[in-house]
Order: structure tokens, then sequence, then C-alpha cells
């Protein structure tokens, strides 16, 4: 099975990710890789069964490469918040910020060689079959997704929230008995309650959990423990501020 591996506007945390799966061997053999510019830059784009695409659409040379990436791929995943939802560098989004305004505050009168915009996630300029949540991915669900596409099968998204890991770890929940600002009733689980073992609130790196768990008694707790509104929907919109169903998801939470 031939595969590529790229990566638009990001820290390129994904595909590093990928890079240092650490049972990568046990599946390598099943891959042809023709395109993971990370670990070489001698590969080009080409048809490939299964694009992985990493990062958020943040120039025009992003919208032009993605296009390419989907012309030559019989099956695009993307990898992670920016490439699922935009991402942390999206969030002038949901600021309200120009790009123009935002880049004079950075840059000054400074010129740049490309056309920048506010990040944008895949799925406004090409069709995504797949996502593979995180920020980065787990590398149990980077296997997953490795195995099934090895076998010929087809991965399987989550579509239940960060709690449900957390309660079958037995962890105590931080968000009830502590009254902290945990994201966790509405993030997407797979990373096994990493944080909240620990001690500390979900931020919701994940971006947010599909509607079969909106209506999970935990979100509504938000509210009953003076989480207003707008305090909640700005932490969600640090990873998912382009998540179309934002809006609607706080509205639920708080019985708008």
């Amino acid at each position: 099975m031939k595969i590529g591996i790229h990566g638009l506007t990001s820290c390129y945390g994904c595909q590093l990710s990928m890079a240092v799966v650490k049972r990568i061997l046990d599946v390598s053999e099943k891959f042809d890789i023709k395109y993971f510019y990370m670990l070489s830059s001698a590969g080009k784009i080409e048809h490939v069964d299964v694009a992985f695409v990493e990062g958020s659409v943040s120039t025009d040379e992003d919208e032009k490469e993605l296009r390419m990436i989907r012309e030559n791929a019989d099956v695009l995943v993307a990898i992670g918040s920016c490439a699922i939802h935009g991402g942390v560098q999206s969030i002038l989004f949901s600021e309200g910020i120009g790009y123009e305004e935002a880049f004079k505050t950075v840059y000054g009168d400074k010129k740049m060689d490309y056309n920048g915009r506010i990040a944008q996630p895949l799925d406004k300029f090409v069709k995504v079959d797949y996502r593979l949540p995180g920020c980065p991915p787990e590398e149990e669900e980077i296997m997953y997704y490795l195995a099934t596409f090895a076998i010929g099968s087809w991965p399987e998204e989550k579509d239940y929230p960060v709690c449900a890991e957390c309660r079958r770890a037995g962890n105590p929940c931080i968000l009830i008995e502590k009254g902290e600002p945990c994201l966790g009733p509405v993030t997407v689980a797979g990373c096994d309650a990493r944080c909240i073992k620990y001690g500390i609130p979900c931020i919701g790196c994940r971006g947010p959990v599909s509607d079969v768990s909106w209506f999970d008694s935990l979100a509504m707790s938000f509210r009953d423990r003076g989480m207003d509104k707008e305090y909640v929907k700005k932490r969600m919109a640090i990873f998912a501020s382009r998540y179309e169903g934002l809006n609607e998801m706080i509205d639920k939470i708080y019985g708008d």
C-alpha cells in the first residue's frame, strides 16, 4: 500500500509522532512511503492509496498543495487538531481579529512572499475521509489507523468523551470534586485522560466530541459550577474555533 505523509502550516508535531512510533516496524513492511518530507526531501507528491495530512490551510500555497494531495490520494486522513478544526492558529477567528491586523501586530510593515490567511481546517477545501485527532495523536491511535489500512479495513472514529476514559481509569473527577474547569465532558477521547491523571484539567486539545455525548450531565455541570457560557466557549475555541458545531454545542449545554 502506498502512503504519503504531508504537513501544511503546523508545528509538525503530528508528523514527528508518526516518525517516532516505537512499533512502526510492525507494520512498515506493509507500506511504500512515497512522501514524508520530515524524513526525506527526495519524495514528491504522487498517487497514493492513503495520504495523511497535518496542519491547517493558512496560505495560498497550503491550499494549492492540499488540492494536489487530494487529487492524488484515494483516501485522505486529517491528522491532529489543526487539520481537523484549524487548531491554535485559527484562534483569531473566534476572537474576531482579521489577518491583516494580526500580521501588522506581529510583523509591523514587513512584507512576506506569500499570501496568508486565518487558518482553516482541511475539509473547508477538500473531502476528508477520516480524522485522526490529537495534538498530537497518540501512538496507539497512529498504530490503529495504520494497521486497519494495512489489512484493507477502515478506522472507526471515537464518538465518546475523555470522561469515559477518565472514569474507567478510576480518576477522581476534578470538575465535580474540585470545581476546576475541565473540558473532558466535551472533548473527544483517545488520550487515556492523561492530563486529568496528573491533576491537570483537560483543555480540549483533541477537539470537540460528536453529538453523541453533547447532553452528558457532566457537561451541564459547567453551568452548575459557575463556568459561564463565554468562558467555556473561549476555552474550547483555543483548539477548535473553526468547529462549525461549537455554538450549537455550547447552547445545548447551557439550555439555550
